[in-house]
């Protein structure tokens, strides 16, 4: 290379790395080794490691047999990672394949399949699944189980009290078989499995648990029970030549355990760049430490750098990432001098990153998520007045902070409506976006906006536009619950099928929520009533038998193709659903032609279920679709992460609903005031958690606190991701009237705002904002 053309790219990167801020910088000048890099919201952690990658490979001699490994959560960030990488490179006049961009599943599995003689693993012979609590593996789990241990099964129908009765006994069995354990095995399964535990070591923690002291608290040996579901389930899968996502990550570990393909793998990788470490599992970190180590010295220093904001940790409730883990990388990276804090942030105004930063304190200073704080101490910090990145921390919309405390739900819409109305005719270019907690409540905020007579205010008609996300993805349920349909008609004496398809009725608001198991235990009774038999005498039974009956005789009246487009109407279907159950409905009458059957059918509906994914990927236009200016987007807090808006309203803050408390179903009660799963998941992960071994297992009780406390405190780390998605207004409510259940809207009871709200206000005050 001529001087010259040196001289350019040096200059080239000079420019690159004083468009970063400090911490950007820092990840930028990386030179080797560990790094940890902790960011806060809108700190541009994808932007510093795009231009520390491109840095990486201007400065080292990498090729495309030796690459830069950069790894993420989602193909989505897959996708925009790479863009940005490729931007900086062709901006050099540097080579695009230098680096490679994966998923930590995708690593994984190009890693198992190209050594499929160690791994076990060729997807020409193998199926990949994602088991959830219906699948029929598990539901078969279940039953081997059930069959194997006929003591441990009767107590849990004795539970805390039993008095024999025959009914009772036919409902708690129907509890356990189609919701308890199928619950708990999926728990326990992918919580173990995706921390490398084996059914034997959870055995064998089974034996070290401590006993609950409280007289009268019946112990059932939760992890007994978990090991042998999860024992069953290894079995099935290897029987059926199946596997599962976990399964990729051991796959590539029983890989690199071998020293020659190790060797191999950490050749072509010249280093590791993660970004979202909060959301690694430890499994996975464990695959990357392996690939990030020498070849020739493994025993010096990881070319690892991890990226991530543990106060961002949002999944760790339904997946076996934690924030702990990327906290412990962390505190590990400081004492040896390798950590990096990316606490400049430019998204927010300033009121809104000091109200942030004070929720994060008082969080913690509480001790309302229990001893452990749920944050990280970090504060946002507004960047320099010399910040390149333009509109920087930009001036605030009024006061920044607006909260408020309707009448009502209703009224909570209203006034959004309202003052969504008034900032878009001053501004029409504004941003806006509502943050529910739940896909119920972005149901019941659309249904208004589109009902301006009850409403008594006219959006939609003023030209903004309305993007219900959560409407969208409704849409993508479509050919699962199609499928429970089917398999009810074809086997409407299951209680298992009868009760599924009573579970669609439900979902659907077409039947109103009651005990299904109460309705399901006796499908022939409650279906076709004798005159010796009580047929259901409720208002929401007698609704559910009609339709029941309805689609029964809808297999006598109709051809099986005209079936699809039948329980589609019969579930209520708007017209986009209604239009995705004709393509369906097409698709299977083309794939069925030469035996038009029911139970053909049934089962190529499996097969596309299987094999396919009715849920688009998300591309680099994700940004633009959902932010776009004069645009709503009606979304949950956690698809908001990443994203944000001019405008953020946050509705329905309650109590109940942030942190709420985790729920024991009435039906599920006669176990006692706490869930198995949950307590399960609660005592894996004392012993995942814990830095040094053996930890001790906490009894029956204390792991229920324990949830108790991890839901907390990801629902208050919900919150802050909430709020920070605001730039330049924040909107924040708890009418004094809330839905008790979701379920029914229109039953309304007094309701506490959640505990941050009052001291939010007081705090504002103080600063005399309010």
């Amino acid at each position: 290379m001529s001087p010259t053309i040196a001289e350019s790219l040096d200059q080239q990167l000079q420019d690159l790395r004083a468009s970063l801020r400090a911490g950007q910088r820092s990840l930028a000048d990386w030179g080797g080794g560990p790094l940890a890099v902790s960011a806060v919201p809108g700190a541009g952690k994808s932007t510093g490691m795009a231009a520390a990658a491109a840095a990486v490979i201007a400065r080292y001699p990498l090729s495309p047999r030796q690459q830069l490994l950069l790894v993420t959560f989602t193909r989505s960030a897959a996708a925009n990672l790479k863009g940005k990488v490729r931007g900086h490179l062709r901006s050099l006049g540097l080579p695009l394949n230098r680096f490679i961009v994966h998923t930590l599943h995708g690593l994984a599995l190009t890693i198992a399949t190209r050594n499929p003689e160690l791994s076990g693993i060729s997807l020409d012979s193998l199926t990949l699944l994602t088991p959830t609590q219906g699948h029929r593996l598990i539901r078969t789990c279940v039953e081997r189980w059930i069959v194997e241990n006929p003591d441990r099964y009767q107590r849990l129908i004795e539970g805390q009290q039993f008095d024999g009765e025959e009914t009772e006994r036919l409902r708690r069995q129907s509890v356990l078989r189609t919701e308890i354990l199928p619950n708990l095995a999926t728990t326990v399964i992918h919580e173990a499995k995706s921390s490398g535990r084996r059914p034997d070591d959870l055995a064998s923690l089974a034996n070290t648990l401590s006993r609950p002291l409280a007289e009268g608290v019946e112990d059932y040996d939760v992890l007994a029970i978990a090991a042998g579901l999860y024992g069953h389930y290894q079995a099935l899968l290897q029987q059926r030549g199946c596997i599962d996502y976990d399964d990729m990550i051991l796959a590539a570990l029983q890989v690199l355990a071998q020293d020659d393909a190790r060797r191999f793998w950490r050749s072509r990788i010249f280093a590791v760049f993660e970004d979202e470490a909060q959301d690694s599992s430890p499994l996975q970190t464990q695959l990357l430490e392996t690939l990030a180590a020498d070849p020739d010295h493994p025993e010096t220093g990881l070319n690892l750098v991890r990226v991530g904001d543990p106060n961002q940790a949002i999944n760790a409730t339904f997946t076996p990432a934690d924030p702990v883990f990327f906290n412990q990388f962390c505190d590990r990276a400081e004492r040896q001098g390798r950590l990096v804090t990316m606490d400049q942030a430019g998204r927010s105004s300033p009121i809104i990153l000091t109200v942030a930063n004070f929720v994060l304190q008082w969080v913690n200073d509480t001790a309302i998520a229990g001893r452990d704080r749920p944050f990280r101490p970090q504060a946002i910090r507004p960047v320099d007045p010399d910040d390149p990145q333009p509109n920087a921390n930009p001036p605030a919309i009024g006061r920044g902070v607006e909260l408020y405390c309707p009448a009502d739900v209703t009224e909570t819409v209203r006034r959004i409506a309202q003052r969504a109305l008034d900032l878009y005719t001053s501004d029409p270019s504004l941003s806006f976006a509502i943050l529910v907690r739940e896909n119920r409540h972005g149901r019941f905020i659309s249904q208004l906006f589109h009902d301006p007579e009850t409403l008594g205010v006219d959006l939609l008609s003023s030209g903004i536009r309305l993007l219900d996300v959560g409407e969208q993805d409704r849409q993508t349920h479509v050919p699962g619950e199609i499928l429970t349909m089917l398999q009810f008609i074809d086997r409407p004496h299951s209680p298992d099928r009868l009760k599924a398809a009573l579970g669609v009725f439900v979902d659907r608001q077409r039947v109103p929520r009651q005990d299904l198991n109460a309705l399901a235990k006796q499908p022939e009774q409650f279906l076709y009533p004798g005159p010796l038999d009580t047929p259901p005498t409720t208002e929401a039974a007698q609704i559910a038998r009609r339709l029941c009956a309805g689609l029964l005789r809808s297999r006598l009246e109709l051809p099986p193709y005209h079936l699809i487009p039948f329980i589609a109407l019969t579930l209520g279907y708007n017209q986009s659903e209604l239009a995705t159950a004709d393509k369906l409905a097409a698709r299977l009458a083309q794939q069925t032609r030469e035996a038009n059957t029911l139970h053909n059918i049934i089962a190529a509906l499996q097969e596309i279920l299987g094999t396919e994914r009715f849920e688009a990927i998300d591309t680099e236009d994700r940004d633009d679709r959902y932010t776009r200016g004069g645009q709503i987007t009606l979304l949950t807090m956690h698809k908001a992460k990443g994203l944000d808006w001019d405008v953020v309203f946050l509705p329905f803050l309650h109590q109940r609903v942030i942190p709420g408390d985790l729920w024991v179903p009435p039906q599920q009660s006669f176990l006692g005031e706490f869930s198995l799963p949950e307590v399960a998941r609660a005592q894996i992960r004392a012993e995942t958690h814990a830095e040094t071994k053996p930890a001790p297992i906490p009894d029956i009780l204390t792991a229920w606190q324990q949830a108790q406390d991890l839901k907390t405190a990801e629902e208050f780390r919900l919150l802050y991701v909430a709020m920070t998605r605001a730039k330049r207004l924040l909107w924040m409510s708890a009418a004094r009237q809330a839905p008790f259940s979701w379920s029914r809207p229109d039953n309304l009871s007094d309701a506490e705002p959640c505990p941050a709200l009052p001291a939010i206000a007081t705090f504002l005050k103080t600063q005399t904002i309010l």
